[in-house]
């Protein structure tokens, strides 16, 4: 296709199939114009580019403007077209990330451009117009998540660095695509054109220049725009270990508290709540809402609060000092918080089945979101587990794979999945349920090819054709860096209120005039909530509620001093008036 073709085919907008490309109405752009300028654009103009950060938002009130990724490199190809009414960006605009496409202006118009700090404080002061600028970032986020824009990571499939670093970009929500040093054609020319050795793999390619050899997921993160800065010397009134949903809702209702509130988390935020397809049951969303859209909803508000959050960090020391706690991380550096919400979640049990382990991260998955999806596309996959989140993958995975089995260990699909989920599980057409059945073993040299399965009532095993096995039975807690900090239940889960209390060694809270708080661990001042509590309730709607009573809980606490319980008050508790404060 000629230059001129090109430009004549790139100027017909997108249609908005997916509520990705909504139009800002007359009204809404009028409003928007008290708080930015506008502009003229000329022909070939480049608005913003790929990897450099967003610094303003920009809505097209004339001419248009063509969204590419690789702009100017061998890869180059449309992303999207904008006409007038519509606006820019994607979801990095609003947290802080590079850009991942490059602004073209294709016909020449008018633009209003908005600082992005003027934006945000606009999207979380305009619910309508937060609501539905944040839903199309949601969905052009996961537009170039399925067309595979972003870096690039290339590296070997046995290797557990190639695995580190998807695993980070999968569970971060960020737009990239794995290259398969074993098996993709596009692998030889990458390695031939950035002069890389394949022992140098797994490596980063980034804006069709950068490249990192085997980066940390520290590195990775830098290199979008999401540094984890250093904690050291620093103090917070909570500090929240964990990003998932308890852990957000401790930050939300920490900073909206007025409390310096510092969340951090290893690998990304959300938890494993990030990772379910649909959760259908949560209060408030009568349609369902998609894990990655209700944690950026929270991950939104925590910045609005003023909460800082620092992905990834590491959590390896809790140590009691001088009536605070000094917590330690895994790169060396070190914090002071006067309380401590523990809200790290569970991880998925592994399957022990002879061989699987070399299969992990190639076609067996411990998480089914549009990442993975994406690699099983019309070919037949296993689910094992019988729980709502196993329930929850099948259906979604149906939308991809040409059959689902459903491998159910017991003999009932209702003692561990909620009625509603039973229901759509039975009635859909490409999911097959196999009750009393077991993994047994996995067929397959550089993927998986089929299972052998058991029926565990008769004790016959047979095989079943599947091309990924995606795995959901049960969880463990991430308290092995607990182990001899506090009171843990056999499990690894952690003791609060009641149980710490019998756990707990009496003459630390003797001079404090009390026992352990409801939430409170062995620890005063220490708090546990969400699944890593020991008699949680696993869902995503109790972990929530246990962030919010968390810190009402530090409140509580706080009313003490060091060891010594404070006088009563004769007025009473006296309330603290939550606040908005400038985004950070």
């Amino acid at each position: 296709m000629s230059t001129a073709e090109h430009k004549q085919s790139a100027v017909r907008e997108t249609p908005d199939q997916y509520g990705a490309f909504p139009r800002l109405t007359p009204e809404q752009l009028e409003d928007l114009a008290a708080h930015g300028e506008r502009r003229g654009t000329t022909e070939g103009e480049v608005l913003y580019r790929e990897g450099e950060p967003f610094r303003e938002f920009l809505a097209i009130l004339s001419g248009t403007v063509e969204m590419l990724h690789d702009y100017g490199g061998p890869e180059e190809r449309t992303m999207a077209v904008h006409g007038p009414g519509r606006f820019l960006g994607e979801l990095g605009l609003l947290e802080g990330e590079a850009a991942f496409d490059t602004a073209v202006v294709r016909e020449a118009g008018e633009i209003l451009a908005i600082p992005v700090e003027r934006q945000r404080a606009l999207v979380g002061r305009d619910p309508v117009l937060g609501d539905l600028i944040l839903r199309a970032y949601l969905g052009r986020r996961y537009l170039l998540i399925g067309l595979g824009a972003g870096f690039r990571i290339l590296g070997s499939c046995y290797s557990p660095d190639t695995m580190r670093l998807r695993e980070f970009a999968a569970r971060n929500r960020l737009p990239h695509r794995w290259v398969d040093l074993e098996k993709d054609k596009e692998a030889e020319a990458l390695l031939r054109r950035f002069a890389i050795r394949p022992e140098d793999t797994p490596v980063v390619l980034w804006k069709g220049e950068q490249v990192l050899r085997n980066p940390s997921n520290a590195e990775l993160a830098r290199l979008i725009g999401l540094p984890a800065p250093s904690p050291e010397a620093e103090r917070c009134e909570v500090m929240v270990v964990g990003a998932g949903p308890a852990g957000l809702a401790a930050a939300v209702y920490g900073a909206s508290d007025g409390l310096t509130t510092v969340t951090v988390d290893a690998v990304a935020t959300g938890g494993q709540a990030a990772t379910t397809s649909r959760i259908e049951n949560y209060l408030g969303f009568p349609s369902g809402i998609s894990g990655g859209e209700l944690i950026e909803r929270a991950v939104f508000q925590t910045r609005k609060f003023g909460a800082r959050l620092m992905v990834p960090a590491q959590v390896n020391g809790l140590t009691p000092q001088d009536d605070e706690y000094l917590v330690t991380f895994t790169d060396g550096s070190r914090t002071r918080a006067g309380t401590v919400v523990l809200a790290s979640g569970v991880w998925y049990r592994r399957l022990e089945v002879p061989g699987i382990d070399r299969l992990e991260g190639i076609s067996v998955y411990y998480a089914a979101t549009v990442h993975e999806a994406s690699l099983c596309q019309a070919d037949p996959v296993a689910v094992v587990g019988g729980g709502n989140s196993a329930g929850q993958a099948a259906l979604f995975l149906a939308n991809h794979a040409s059959t689902v089995h459903l491998l159910v260990r017991g003999g009932d699909l209702n003692a561990d999945m909620s009625r509603y989920l039973v229901d759509r599980v039975e009635r859909h057409p490409k999911i097959e349920v196999l009750l009393r059945t077991e993994v047994r073993g996995v067929c397959g040299e550089e993927k998986l090819e089929s299972l052998t399965v058991e029926d565990n009532a008769h004790g016959e095993n047979r095989q079943l054709r599947a091309t990924a096995l995606f795995v959901f039975i049960g969880a463990r807690p991430h308290t092995e860096w607990l182990r001899g900090v506090l009171a843990l239940d056999e499990k690894g889960f952690v003791l609060t209120g009641a149980d710490a209390q019998a756990a707990a060694d009496a003459t630390r809270w003797d001079s404090l005039g009390r026992g352990p708080l409801l939430l409170e661990t062995t620890l005063p001042g220490v708090f546990a909530a969400g699944d890593v509590r020991s008699g949680s309730v696993k869902r995503v709607t109790s972990a929530a509620g246990e962030g919010a009573m968390a810190i009402r809980l530090v409140h509580e606490h706080r009313e003490k001093a060091g060891n010594l319980v404070r006088a009563a008050d004769p007025q009473g508790p006296r309330p603290v008036t939550g606040q908005s404060v400038p985004w950070r």
